[in-house]
């Protein structure tokens, strides 16, 4: 199973490329979802920078 990090196919920060490598999908699904989920529920960037924090104190040790 591959790990969950941020990538290199980035356009930000590597966040949404990171999760489709994860899941084995196109990452313009996983950005497209989280833009999606950002105008609708109103948190996208918060949780889009807690991911990316969480990701990358993860792949620093």
């Amino acid at each position: 199973m591959a790990k969950l990090a941020l990538s290199n196919n980035k356009v930000l920060l590597g966040v949404c490329g990171g999760i489709a490598e994860y899941l084995n999908i196109d990452a313009k699904i996983v950005r497209i979802a989280w833009v999606v989920a950002a105008i609708f529920a109103g948190i996208g960037l918060v949780a889009y920078l807690l991911v990316w924090l969480v990701l990358f104190l993860m792949n620093k040790k």
